[in-house]
């Protein structure tokens, strides 16, 4: 079977009959997994966790040690005792792009988009595997969003899947996920997404349900944690707690901490100003107005920091609050899911990809 029948239109969903569906968001350091089960009607979280990974096995997103994620891959799955997973790609390997296309396209839409990919990604259109989500149809025209990810990319996941025993359900972009988790099914205003994580920060744009638009800074949590260490002279394990326990606090002793994270902080908040201040000031592919920024949502294991929230808001002048990644799970006087929101905050990602299995549900 070629790899095109394989993946066909992108990444399928085999009609497996299932009660639960199960996520896996694969970063650089570890794979984090949730898998929600419905039960007597209500949708809840049955099982999560986190599996590390060494440094070298995963850069920037691309696998540069096949056998060794394959190995964690096979461990995590006899331990979970798994066989299909939704899966995770991060943005910085993805390409996105808006285009129209004739509504006289029909069903070979997919060609016509296929004839412009490149007019708008830097590789060759045989080497792509794309995808796209219609925005509206204005006149004669659909709007499209595509997303596109190099071939070589997707063949390297599901070889080393495939080898651990594990078939991925779908490969989806990060921040979709995320947003899949974070935005309120049927919002159609528009957010930005500040996933602060461990390795990097991922800035992503929603509109109508759909990510518009992402850009990735390469500082995360862990530069935080290693500037203190270094700083005071204390091992990371320590540093983290610090980091934790005094975060952007100014009061008394905390300041000390303050001082050493702050640099950093203000380069995240310049990255994210500067993304705020394009997507209000350009126009559009069309020559348009970009839809308002309604308010910054933060998602991440490391946007629990004490003051963060509070100093991107003075700092942008913009609502900046921390995400309910439980917002699509149905009423919540019926259900509390067994996590607390700090730690929630770091599984957006791998919740919205099992919510994709719940997706139709009413």
């Amino acid at each position: 079977m070629s790899f095109a029948d394989k993946i066909n239109k992108f990444f399928p969903t085999p009609k497996i009959l299932s009660m639960s569906g199960i996520g896996l968001d694969i970063s650089d350091r570890s794979i984090k997994y949730a898998e929600l089960a419905r039960a007597n009607g209500i949708l809840k979280l049955k099982r999560y966790g986190e599996k590390k990974i060494p440094v070298g096995v995963v850069e920037k997103g691309k696998i540069v040690d096949p056998q060794k994620m394959t190995d964690i891959l096979s461990s995590l799955a006899k331990e979970l005792r798994l066989s299909f997973a939704r899966v995770s790609l991060p943005e910085e390997q993805f390409y996105l792009y808006k285009t129209r296309i004739p509504k006289a396209s029909g069903p070979d839409a997919r060609g016509t988009i296929e004839l412009g990919l490149e007019e708008n990604i830097p590789i060759p259109a045989a080497d792509t595997v794309f995808d796209f989500d219609l925005l509206w149809a204005p006149d004669d025209e659909y709007e499209v969003e595509v997303s596109a990810v190099a071939r070589e990319m997707i063949e390297s996941y599901l070889s080393t899947f495939y080898g651990a025993g594990l078939t991925p359900t779908s490969l989806e972009l990060e921040a979709a996920a995320s947003a899949r988790a974070l935005i309120a099914k049927g919002d159609k205003n528009c957010y930005m997404i500040v996933d602060f994580g461990d390795t990097r920060t991922g800035i992503s744009i929603v509109s109508y349900g759909v990510v518009v638009f992402t850009s990735t800074l390469e500082l995360g949590g862990s530069t935080l944690t290693q500037t203190i260490s270094k700083g005071l002279n204390i091992s990371y394990e320590e540093a983290e707690k610090m980091k934790r326990e005094h975060g952007l606090s100014m009061e008394g002793k905390d300041q000390e901490v303050f001082s050493m994270l702050i640099s950093s902080v203000a380069a995240i908040k310049d990255e994210i100003n500067c993304n705020f201040i394009y997507w209000h000031t350009h126009k559009d592919e069309n020559g348009k107005d970009r839809p308002k920024i309604e308010k910054i949502i933060l998602s991440g294991g490391d946007s629990n920091l004490i003051g963060l929230s509070d100093y991107l808001s003075d700092g942008l002048r913009i609502k900046v609050e921390q995400a309910n990644v439980w917002i699509n799970m149905g009423d919540p006087s019926r259900y509390v899911p067994d996590m607390n929101r700090a730690d929630s905050l770091g599984y957006a990602t791998a919740i919205g990809l099992a919510l994709a299995d719940f997706k139709n549900d009413e």
